[in-house]
Formats: structure tokens, sequence, C-alpha cells
């Protein structure tokens, strides 16, 4: 196991260091400039949008706020609280300062992939619409070995590895608060995960789209009274933020380098911009207009990083230094400790469990969609299902650190494949938005025909005549 993670250690180094930060920021503000800034302009919008009910009246229809909780429910996680912790542990104050810039300028990424997505999406044999990187790939690029690898990728990042890790900081956070034993507590994860994975993706948007939106409320109650017993100290603390991310000190030390890496990465983690995962949650949705889940999409980023896990890192560093050398989830249920009492760590434990639980089933539909794309056969669904639930189990008792680190790999991996894609393809979504904005800016409430775009190809759900799938209907 220690030559494995020195192994995947490495290549996170090569990956991370050399190509991906670099690529990360520089398409965030590419996308940012190309589309005027809509993740900033057009955030009254995005509101107005999680309002709308499905284009279709059908029972199986995914509403734009059922395909958001699904997406949330993947964000919203071990990312935004023992991912914050583990960067200000590493990477100290300054690298909160890099997680916002990440969410903020990876909200044009976010827009433009999920708008890919959308408009590329397909139905499968229920009448479900499916979608994503691996889609998209195949039908813009005409090259399905490489939404293949995408998909394989993928299915091993969230279905397999971050699962992993979500079960491991649930079993950790329990196991600290009430000596709970982790193999136990793995076994019952798994059969409640089960439960709910053989329901099918309307049983996946029903349980996220009660259990998202009360965790994350709940949480930020929370961390809204942490911030009132010391509102005196917020301005004093957002400048040691910003400080932290540029100073002096920190620049003779090497402290910037390991603030912006670890900031970047449990931001990418937490908010999964540009990374490729939230398109597949974005396809699912029965909308009007493909630039409305990029929208919506975009909205989740900062619902993710901007507020959720600046209220985990503001609770951590309000708590000062008595925190001794504590990292991941133990120093958040510390901190919250010191700051509303000893009761603290129970609560902690059981926000992470709804957190992370949520996870593990919207992580688990990114799987699903993408083991649909290599092949449809029920029985490698079946094995996919198995392996889900075996990872649960694995993850609830295995060392924290090989499970990060792996984590860490297979995201940056998916990354840069998926990044690449929409840069060549951000034309597309760049005009949807055009488009969409015109007939906004007519009183319309915008649809989307393939031929509003000129130069799209293989688009089966949007009017498209002469497309494979309406010549097989």
């Amino acid at each position: 196991m220690d030559i494995i993670t020195s192994i995947v250690g490495m290549l996170n180094d090569f990956i991370w260091s050399k190509l991906l930060i670099a690529t990360l920021l520089a398409l965030g503000l590419y996308f940012t400039l190309r589309t005027k800034l809509v993740q900033f302009r057009l955030i009254p919008e995005m509101f107005r949008l999680l309002k709308e009910s499905p284009e279709h009246k059908s029972k199986d229809s995914i509403s734009s706020f059922q395909a958001f909780s699904i997406s949330t429910a993947s964000r919203v996680g071990t990312g935004n609280m023992a991912g914050v912790a583990t960067a200000i542990a590493g990477g100290g104050p300054g690298a909160v300062f890099w997680m916002w810039v990440i969410a903020l300028i990876g909200g044009a990424s976010s827009f433009v992939e999920s708008t890919l997505a959308q408009i590329y999406k397909e139905k499968d044999e229920k009448g479900f619409f499916r979608g994503g990187p691996a889609y998209y790939i195949e039908k813009a690029l005409n090259q399905r070995w490489l939404g293949i690898i995408f998909a394989i990728l993928l299915i091993i990042c969230y279905g397999f590895v971050f699962n992993a890790l979500q079960a491991n900081t649930i079993t950790l956070a329990f196991n600290n608060s009430f000596e709970m034993s982790r193999g136990l507590l793995g076994i019952f994860l798994a059969i409640v995960t089960a439960l709910v994975i053989f329901g099918g993706v309307k049983r996946i948007a029903n349980f996220t789209q009660i259990v998202v939106p009360v965790m994350a409320i709940v949480y930020i109650v929370i961390a809204v009274i942490v911030i009132a017993m010391n509102f005196t100290l917020i301005p004093e603390l957002i400048g040691t933020i910003v400080s932290s991310a540029f100073g002096f000190r920190e620049v003779a030390s090497g402290g910037v380098g390991a603030a912006i890496m670890l900031g970047i990465k449990r931001g990418l983690f937490s908010n999964e911009a540009g990374m490729g995962s939230v398109p597949n949650a974005a396809a699912t949705a029965d909308v009007s207009h493909p630039v409305k889940q990029g929208l919506i999409q975009t909205l989740g980023v900062f619902v993710d990083t901007i507020i959720l896990c600046s209220a985990t890192a503001f609770i951590i560093l309000l708590a000062g230094n008595d925190t001794g050398d504590l990292t991941g989830i133990e120093l958040l249920q510390e901190s919250l400790n010191i700051h509303i009492g000893g009761w603290a760590g129970y609560l902690i434990s059981f926000a992470i469990l709804l957190f992370a639980f949520s996870s593990i089933i919207g992580n688990y539909y990114y799987g699903e969609s993408n083991i649909q794309f290599i092949n449809s056969n029920k029985g490698l669904m079946y094995f996919y299902r198995a392996v889900v639930i075996s990872m649960v189990l694995w993850g609830s008792v295995v060392g924290i650190d090989i499970v990060w680190s792996l984590a860490d790999l297979f995201m940056g991996l998916m990354a840069l494949i998926n990044l690449v894609v929409i840069a060549i393809l951000g034309k597309f979504a760049f005009s949807a938005l055009d488009d969409y904005l015109k007939q906004r800016k007519a009183g319309q409430n915008p649809t989307f025909h393939v031929d509003n775009i000129h130069g799209l190809e293989n688009v089966e759900c949007w009017g498209e005549k002469g497309s494979k799938k309406q010549e097989s209907n």
C-alpha cells in the first residue's frame, strides 16, 4: 500500500502542478470573458429557472430543480467539510482564497459543459434523458474511443473512489464522536445505498431533492451562528485569508504553492466545475432550452463553494490555534466543539452522514449514466452496482491517505480530458447563450431547435432531421 501511495502521489504532483492548475485557470478565464461574465450577470435568471416545471408533464420527467439536486448531492459532501479542513491544515488560510478563485471563474466552465450536455443528450429505453462528456465527445467529435476512456475514468472516480472517500469520512466522524465500529457502520451504509440505487434515477432525484436542501440549510444555520458569535473578527479573518494567499512570508516559506495547490484541488473536488461530472446530471433535465441547465449548474458551483465551503472555512479559522495537529473531519469537529460545546461533534457526525451519503447517491448516478454509454447490458449494470456497494464497505475501514490520493488522480485525469474537449466545443455553448438571450430579450420563454445554431450535427433531442435516433424510430 505504501508503494501504491507513493506512485499515485508522484502522478498527482505531475498532473496537477505541471498541467491541470494552469489549464483550469486559463480556460476558466477564457470562458468567463467569452460569455461576458455569464456566471455573474445572469444570477437572477438562475434563481428564476429553479422554479420551472419540466417541459413535458410526464411522471418520469426530471425538473430543473431535481437535476440541480442530483448534481448538488454529488458536490455537497466530504469536499465541503473534510476537504476544506484538509486544505486549511495543509495550505493554511490562503487555500480558502484559491477555493474562491476556482469557483468564481470555474462557474463559466460549468456553464459551458452543462449546456453542451443538454445539446447532445439522448433518451434511453425508459424515456429518461442521458448525457455528459462521453456523449458529446462521441457525437460532436466522432471519437467514441475517447468517450469510452472518459466514461471508464468517471466510473472509477465517482462510482468507486469518491464513494469510498465519502464512506471513509462518515465512519471516521462517527468513530471519533461515538467510538462506533467503522466496519458495522460500513455494512449499514452499504445496505442503505443498495436500497436507493436499485430504485433508479427517479428515486435518486426524489431522495436528493428532499435531503440536499435540508442538510444545506441546517449547516448554513450552524455557520451563521458561529459567525454571529465572532462577528467582530470577520474583517480580520478575510484579510488573513487574502494576505496568506499572496503574503511575503508565505512566498518565502513555499506556503503560497501549498495554498494554491490544495485550494484548487479541494475546490475542484467540491464544486466539480469543468471536471466533466456535473454534465451527467445536467443532461437529465427536461427543459425547453439547453442554456437553462447551463445556468442552473453554474448556480450550483456558487452554492457549493462560495457558501458551503466558506461556512466550513470560517468555522475552522475562527477557532484559532487550539485544534492541535488535527486534519480532515476531526479538525472541523474540534473547531465546532470550541465554538459551541462538546455536543457539536455529534451534530457534525450526523451532518456529514447526510452530506456524504447524498454524495454517494449522486456519484452512483454519474457512473450509471456512463455504464449505459459503454454498454446497456443489464448484467453489467448489476455488476457495477455490486462494486459500488463493495467500495462503500472498503472505504469505511481503509486508511484515509490512499483514498484522497486516488481521488485526486482520477479527478485530475477526468478534468484534463473534459477541459480540452469543451475548449474545442465551447463555440456551440456560446451560440446557444446568444440564442437564449435573444429570445429572453424578445419576452419569450426560450425554446431550442438544432437549426438555431449553425454547424450542429448528431443532435438527437432538439429536432434534428435525419438524425440516427429519428431514422430508427
